[in-house]
C-alpha cells in the first residue's frame, strides 16, 4: 500500500513537472514570437522613418518615343550639334570622327533631392583603346553650349559626371616611354565626377585627374545587355552607381559627402568624338524627386547655395594627389624599420647590463 502511494505521488510530481516544462516551453515560444514581431515592427517603423519616396518627374525625363524632343517652345528637350533622334534611341554622336552632340532640358530644376537614371549604350567598330571619347551627364547653370569637355563648354558651373572611354594621359606617357605606377594607374573606360565653379578647368590631357571627386572603372563598350548609370543627390551627398553586368544590380562607383549644388540648374547629356569615335546612344533619362525627411536642425543648417562647391575640397585633393608608395619604397621602409628596431633592442640590452653592473657595485 505504501509503495503504491509513493508511486502515485511520484507520478503526480512527474506529471506536474512535465506540464511545467512544456507550459514553460510554450511560454518561451510565445515570448520569442512576440519579441520577433516587436523587432520587426520596430525595424519597419525605423525604416519608414528614414524612407525615401520617389516621384518620377516627366518634365525632366526622356523616354521612347521621345515626343518631348524638338525645337518648339512646348518641348522639354532640345538637341544640339550632331545629335539625332530615332524611334529606338537618341544618338548623341555617330561612329564618325570629329562629331559632337548634346540634348538639354529647357526647364531649370528646383528639386533639392533627386536621382537621375541614365540608360545608355556605347558601341562601335574600334578595337580596345582605339575608340573615343565618351559622354557626360550634366547639371549646370549653362546649357546649349559646345566645347571641349565631352561636347560641352569648359569652366562650367555645376556638376559633370563623365564616362571617359579613352586614356589620354596613359597614351601620352607611353609616347614618352614612361609608365604609371600600379597604384596610380586608372583603368579605362572610367566613370568620374567633377564639380565646377566657373573657374575650374577640366584637364583633358590628364583625363580630369586634378579635379576628380572620385572614379571607378566601367567596361561599358559593345555590351550585349543594357547599361545604366545613376546619379543620386541627397542631403548634399553625391552618389554614382552603375549597372553594366547584366545582373540588374547597382554597383557603387563613388560616394562624396558635402557636395553643394545650387537649385535652378539644367540637366543635359553630351558627347564628342575626335580622331577616334564611337556611337554614343541615349536610351532614356528618368529623373526622380526624392522626398527626404529632415529634422529642424538639418533644415537650419541646409542653407541656400549660390556657387557649387565641395566641403574639404583642399583636403580631398591633398589626399588624392599624394603619390602612393611603390613596392620598392615600401620594402625599403620595412627593411629600415626592422633594422632600426634591432639596433634599439641591442642598445637597450647594453644599457640594461651597464645599469645592472652599476647597481651591483653599491652592494
Amino acid at each position: 500500500m505504501a509503495a503504491a502511494v509513493k508511486k502515485k505521488a511520484a507520478s503526480q510530481r512527474f506529471n506536474g513537472l512535465y506540464r511545467f516544462v512544456f507550459n514553460r516551453q510554450a511560454d518561451l515560444k510565445m515570448l520569442f514570437l512576440i519579441s520577433v514581431c516587436f523587432v520587426f515592427v520596430a525595424r519597419s517603423g525605423g525604416e519608414e522613418g528614414h524612407q525615401t519616396e520617389e516621384f518620377l518627374k516627366r518634365e525632366f525625363s526622356l523616354t521612347k518615343p521621345y515626343q518631348g524632343v524638338g525645337s518648339s517652345s512646348s518641348s522639354h528637350w532640345e538637341l544640339l550639334g550632331n545629335a539625332m533622334v530615332s524611334t529606338q534611341q537618341l544618338r548623341l554622336t555617330p561612329d564618325m570622327q570629329s562629331k559632337q552632340g548634346a540634348v538639354w532640358n529647357r526647364t531649370p530644376c528646383f528639386l533639392r533631392d533627386w536621382e537621375l537614371q541614365v540608360h545608355f549604350k556605347v558601341h562601335g567598330q574600334g578595337k580596345k583603346n582605339l575608340n573615343g571619347d565618351g559622354f557626360a551627364v550634366w547639371y549646370t547653370r549653362e546649357r546649349m553650349q559646345t566645347g571641349p569637355v565631352f561636347g560641352n563648354k569648359d569652366n562650367f558651373t555645376g556638376l559633370g559626371v563623365f564616362v571617359d572611354t579613352y586614356p589620354n594621359e596613359e597614351k601620352q606617357k607611353e609616347s614618352q616611354k614612361r609608365r604609371f605606377s600600379p597604384s596610380s594607374q586608372r583603368l579605362f573606360p572610367l566613370v568620374l565626377a567633377m564639380v565646377g565653379n566657373g573657374s575650374l578647368s577640366y584637364d583633358h590631357e590628364r583625363d580630369g585627374r586634378p579635379t576628380e571627386l572620385g572614379s571607378c572603372t566601367a567596361l561599358v563598350r559593345n555590351l550585349n545587355h543594357d547599361s545604366f548609370l545613376v546619379v543620386r543627390y541627397v542631403r548634399r551627398r553625391l552618389t554614382v552607381m552603375i549597372d553594366i553586368d547584366g545582373k540588374h544590380e547597382w554597383r557603387d562607383c563613388l560616394d562624396v559627402p558635402g557636395v553643394r549644388l545650387p537649385l535652378g540648374y539644367y540637366f543635359g547629356v553630351s558627347s564628342v568624338t575626335g580622331d577616334l569615335s564611337d556611337n554614343h546612344d541615349l536610351i532614356s533619362l528618368k529623373l526622380y524627386q526624392l522626398t527626404v525627411e529632415r529634422s529642424e536642425e538639418e533644415e537650419l543648417l541646409d542653407k541656400e547655395v549660390f556657387i557649387p562647391s565641395v566641403d574639404n575640397w583642399e583636403l580631398l585633393r591633398v589626399l588624392d594627389q599624394a603619390e602612393p608608395m611603390g613596392t620598392v619604397s615600401f620594402f625599403l621602409l620595412v627593411l629600415f624599420s626592422i633594422l632600426g628596431c634591432i639596433i634599439l633592442a641591442i642598445l637597450g640590452v647594453i644599457t640594461y647590463q651597464k645599469w645592472s653592473e652599476r647597481d651591483k657595485r653599491f652592494y
